[in-house]
């Protein structure tokens, strides 16, 4: 279908686009799931397709077709067109696009041990296992009456090409598992176990999976056996590199989002505390960078070109506490006179490119954890999260923690159970005082755009301590 893609630009500029591009796409997936110890219902992807924007007079328009027919794809593109003519006439601001040079490349990540060369007994055999561990907790004295494990893996191709010469080919493995743990014993406490890497079978193997989950199900145990009541009022704080990368996630990544501020998402996903004019504004400490890199190899997120053709970089959203950069695809960047910085994705070749992050971490520094608790007199460690949420606008957020500890005289004590997190976006940024050199990464599937689109990520940080913060009800 390469050659259709390639025809399908010809075409598209024959009938008097000013630019056009197709992006041929084909995912093959597989999912494997076991559920209290039974092997249940899975599924897998099977897709290939071609997608197809043209901008004709600042109207966009964008097709997709799965059926490799060169007559379809002159109809699809004829569609496109008229689509793209038809949104000039509603349209208040005639879309453009940064002008960006042309590459003509291709890249692949090469697994060690290739997804189909294992067989399904042998996937199914290390879910059973995972889940026989994890409901095995005699010694810590609770029950798991509900687990869910499931493997996802999936093998992803693309073709992008458009009419300013650029011609990009990809092809990526990527492989999730997700594991839910439900404790009970006098009350509840839950666990969502994350890993995902951009790798074959390989990263499974070395994720060590049963022992982990052991130990995920042994924690459960302690909280609901050990953890006392949570301290109320204000306290100094450290936050774990899971909850740090949770928080970066939702309120840098996201409001960042430069068709957010624009307003593209105000009736999908929401809006944005962040305008455009708030460039070089300061709203954090100098301790704290935040960045977005699809180019971290092994990760969930990672590519080296766009969904636009356009190469990928490390974004520096926050810089020592300024906001510094947006997430752009080319319709924003031209919209604010700067060039993209590759930050278009797609789920699928029926899903339009819309602006998306990759891999959303804050950068550590040279401290060690110790040195972040040695001088706290009374505090709490919240390792790990248990709940969360955060408003439309990305300024209003609550955390819930659920491995946490007390911190006196610069030592950990015993746990605590669920302290509770309340605070602006602003807020926790100016609260930031230090970070440890620690760098920990969990994979997410993070949700945007209508129809949906779930799409790889990873979030992370260091440690980070916060002083003076306010734990509620």
């Amino acid at each position: 279908m390469k050659d259709l893609a390639d025809f399908a630009v010809d075409h598209a500029m024959k009938l008097g686009a000013d630019y056009a591009e197709a992006r041929l796409q084909s995912d093959i997936g597989n999912v494997y799931l076991v559920k209290n110890g039974n092997p249940e219902v899975a599924g897998f992807v099977r897709e290939r397709g071609l997608g197809i924007r043209v901008l004709i007079d600042g109207g966009l328009g964008f097709v997709s077709l799965n059926q490799p027919d060169k007559d379809l794809v002159e109809t699809r593109v004829s569609e496109a067109v008229g689509m793209a003519k038809a949104s000039v006439k509603v349209k208040k601001k005639p879309i453009r696009l940064s002008a960006e040079r042309a590459v003509e490349e291709g890249w692949e990540v090469k697994p060690k041990i290739p997804f189909e060369s294992v067989s399904v007994e042998e996937k199914m055999e290390l879910l059973l296992d995972i889940d026989k561990t994890a409901s095995s907790l005699e010694e810590v004295g609770v029950s798991v009456p509900y687990r869910m494990f499931q493997l996802i893996e999936f093998n992803t191709e693309k073709y992008f090409v458009n009419s300013e010469g650029t011609a990009v080919s990809s092809r990526i493995p990527r492989v999730l598992f997700l594991g839910l743990l439900t404790a009970h014993e006098k009350g509840t406490e839950q666990d969502i176990i994350e890993k995902a890497q951009s790798r074959g079978w390989e990263a499974v193997k070395e994720w060590n999976l049963v022992d982990h989950a052991r130990e995920r199900a042994k924690t459960l145990g302690k909280i609901l056996k050990t953890a006392a009541k949570a301290p109320k009022g204000k306290v100094d704080l450290i936050l774990g590199n899971q909850v740090v990368g949770l928080v970066v996630h939702e309120s840098v990544g996201h409001p960042y989002e430069a068709d957010r501020i624009f307003g593209r998402e105000a009736a999908q996903a929401g809006e944005s505390f962040v305008t455009g004019d708030m460039l070089g504004k300061r709203i954090g400490t100098e301790v704290v960078t935040v960045v977005d890199d699809p180019t971290l190899e092994n990760s969930y997120g990672y590519y080296l070109y766009d969904d636009e053709g356009v190469p990928a970089r490390r974004r520096f959203l926050m810089k020592e506490g300024v906001i510094n950069e947006f997430l752009h695809n080319r319709e924003t960047a031209a919209e604010m006179g700067v060039s993209s910085n590759a930050a278009s994705r797609a789920s699928s070749f029926n899903r339009e490119p819309i602006i998306r992050m990759a891999n959303t971490f804050m950068l550590p520094s040279d401290h060690a954890f110790e040195e972040l608790a040695e001088d706290i007199h009374f505090g709490v460690y919240m390792k790990t999260f248990g709940e969360w949420n955060i408003d439309d606008r990305r300024y209003n957020m609550r955390f819930i923690g659920r491995e946490c500890y007390l911190i006196k005289k610069g030592e950990l004590g015993g746990m605590v159970r669920r302290p509770i997190l309340e605070i602006t976006t602003p807020g926790f940024y100016i609260s930031v005082d230090a970070v440890d050199k620690t760098l920990r990464f969990e994979g997410a599937t993070c949700g945007k755009g209508d129809p949906m689109q779930g799409i790889p990520v990873w979030h992370g940080g260091p440690n980070a301590r916060l002083r003076k913060i306010r734990l509620g009800e």
